[in-house]
């Protein structure tokens, strides 16, 4: 939609402040609101001590001194995050024509990649997969496809999801359980737990993979994300465990657990039928389902220029990022989740 902009940007003398107050026009909470006041202060005391500058008036120099003067006392996620906060406030004062430009931009996209790069893996657009995700004509392996590709998460992280890691309202479906209590508030999200590991017992069933992340995360389920699990669970059979997994099998081992080992062959089925699977072939050329990963993490990250965001939705960040994030789940990720995750066709 086009926007009618002045032809000169208006005169703010406080941006920082007016920023802050705008954020709090916008409904964001105060925690969140006090955490762009933290990182903004802190950037705007830097640039005029360094540079004699205001916010207004830095440059692309003076922000990228700011994050090297980060490195060594904080760790690489939360100087993400702070990137990502900075970057939002130039992003948000040129669209209101207080600035004439976000010199955080090309910063973040020269800041070191640490998450998940392989500069020779297979590149795949959206419109590719988006083909790829349609040529899934059983729901299982379509709603396994398509949940890896919008969550990020590892294989055997989606194996291990019961039905009690999903709350969404799916009425057309004869099938009642109660979300566990982390998602009493957080309608239309995921679970996926730290808990799980290999060998151990957990809600009630021995797990055959393990769980890698650091702190248990919520991830929002989008409308294609939710009509493709409908579809799933209006066929699932009769689990065999009491822990009632998301994801069953469903043909010799009718009603088990899925395992990852039935996933990758799922991927490298279709995969092979594409071209995008070879044996002998290395992650440089097979898509598999960590490439759904690295998918999900690349096409996010471009499209929010918040590597913060992206570490959470992974299970990858730092605890003093991820506590904000959880408090601020409804205002940070969902929002950040549903106004740039990408469509896949379904």
């Amino acid at each position: 939609m086009a926007t009618d902009r002045a032809s000169e940007p208006a005169t703010i003398e406080e941006p920082v402040s007016y920023f802050l107050e705008e954020q709090r026009y916008h409904g964001k909470s105060e925690r969140t609101v006090e955490a762009y006041e933290r990182v903004l202060g802190q950037f705007e005391a830097f640039v005029e001590d360094e540079s004699g500058v205001s916010p207004a008036n830095a440059t692309r120099r003076e922000c990228m001194a700011w994050v090297h003067s980060l490195r060594g006392r904080l760790e690489p996620s939360t100087i993400a995050t702070y990137a990502s906060y900075v970057h939002r406030f130039y992003d948000y004062m040129t669209r209101v024509d207080a600035f004439e430009g976000n010199p955080m931009t090309l910063v973040v996209e020269e800041m070191n990649e640490s998450i998940d790069t392989n500069p020779t893996r297979r590149e795949i657009s959206i419109p590719e997969m988006q083909s790829f995700v349609g040529d899934l004509a059983h729901p299982l392996e379509r709603a396994v496809v398509v949940t890896l590709l919008k969550t990020g998460m590892r294989v055997g992280e989606l194996c291990n999801l019961d039905l009690r890691d999903l709350h969404a309202d799916i009425e057309a479906v004869d099938l009642e359980w109660t979300p566990r209590v982390q998602l009493e508030a957080r309608p239309d999200s995921l679970y996926v737990d730290e808990k799980p590991v290999r060998g151990v017992v957990v809600n009630g069933e021995e797990r055959t993979a393990s769980n890698k992340r650091k702190r248990g995360t919520v991830i929002p389920v989008d409308s294609e994300l939710q009509a493709v699990l409908t579809a799933w669970l209006a066929i699932r059979p009769d689990a065999r465990s009491t822990a009632e997994p998301l994801f069953l099998d469903t043909g010799d081992s009718w009603g088990r657990r899925l395992e990852p080992s039935d996933v990758r062959y799922i991927v490298e089925e279709h995969a092979r039928d594409r071209g995008w699977y070879r044996t002998g072939g290395g992650a440089s050329e097979n898509v598999t389902p960590h490439y759904f990963r690295h998918f999900f993490t690349t096409h996010l990250r471009d499209r929010t220029g918040d590597r913060g965001v992206v570490k959470y939705l992974r299970g990858d960040v730092a605890s003093d990022v991820i506590d904000t994030y959880t408090h601020d789940w409804g205002d940070q990720v969902r929002t950040v989740y549903e106004s740039n995750i990408y469509s896949l066709g379904v």
